[in-house]
């Protein structure tokens, strides 16, 4: 069997730049959540989610 560039051997693990990219685009989009929840609700996001 050939290898595929989608096989386990051939993926990088650890701090790569495109691990790195996804991290801080997950963080973008976690952060922009929080600021939206926040303004609509007059609550942190932990009191919306009654964790506090």
């Amino acid at each position: 069997m050939a290898n595929s560039s989608n096989s386990p051997e051939s993926q990088e693990w650890g701090f790569t730049p495109t691990a790195e990219s996804l991290n801080g685009r997950l963080a973008m989009l976690g952060f922009a959540f929080a600021i939206i929840i926040e303004a609509l609700s007059g609550q942190g996001v932990l009191h919306f989610l009654n964790l506090v």
